[in-house]
């Protein structure tokens, strides 16, 4: 059930942004409610797969793929639109290929991102990526900031005189704390990524230990079998 919940998410995503690309401001309206369910289903999934007891690995993969997608979606559409700088989808693009990659170690060893078998080395790592403050704070932080950008599309690009979005964000208080979430958003993206980087780098950074038998092999431990015949040989 949970997987058919981020499935179903990610369709909803596609019909938000072709509404947000062909419709006129009413139909970019409704879309701005669109956005913020397709936000609120990352929380539903992981509810209903705890609730009944289905959680598996491959469903805590899959909720994080379908996270990237719906992130990584937004941003490249509000750049292509001229919403936002081109370097916030790159940004959180390479930031999402870094951490993403780095945690699939940790798959391959049996670890997790998140619960009891954890890659989370440091309590600054699991407040940040795991808390339930920031891991809400950054949600909500996301979220409106899509919704913000949604209909500032409809504000820009159409003509919304008359219409809620043209009141709205006609206000520049409005677009101020709009504004505001959007760049709370993509500092809370780094932030939130760079100890996952630090905790990996500690975990799988160092070389394994290397025996000496491994070390004959490569020449930096001389065989006493070599020793012994250069002797005999002198």
């Amino acid at each position: 059930m949970a997987n058919i919940i981020t499935v179903g998410r990610l369709v909803l995503l596609f019909v938000v942004v072709g509404l947000i690309y062909f419709g006129n401001v009413a139909v970019i309206t409704i879309s701005m409610a669109l956005t913020a369910i397709v936000i609120a289903l990352d929380g539903l999934d992981g509810y209903v797969a705890r609730r009944r007891g289905s959680s598996s690995v491959f469903g805590a993969v899959f909720d994080i793929a379908g996270d990237r997608v719906v992130e990584n979606v937004f941003w490249v559409v509000f750049a292509d639109l001229n919403l936002v700088p081109v370097w916030i989808p790159l940004l959180v693009l390479t930031r999402s290929f870094i951490v993403d990659s780095l945690r699939s170690l940790s798959y391959s060893a049996g670890m997790t991102a998140f619960g009891e078998q954890t890659m989370m080395r440091s309590a600054l790592t699991r407040w940040l990526t795991a808390g339930r403050f920031m891991r809400g704070l950054f949600g909500y932080a996301k979220g409106l900031a899509f919704v913000f950008l949604t209909g500032l599309e409809a504000f820009r690009h159409h003509d919304s005189d008359g219409s809620l979005v043209g009141t709205l964000y006609g206000w520049s208080v409005f677009r101020g704390i709009g504004w505001s979430l959007v760049w709370l958003a993509v500092a809370l993206t780094v932030i939130r990524g760079l100890p996952v980087i630090f905790d990996a780098v500690s975990l799988w950074g160092s070389p394994p230990a290397t025996t000496a038998k491994e070390h004959v092999g490569i020449g930096l431990v001389p065989d006493e079998r070599v020793n012994n015949g250069a002797s005999r040989s002198s």
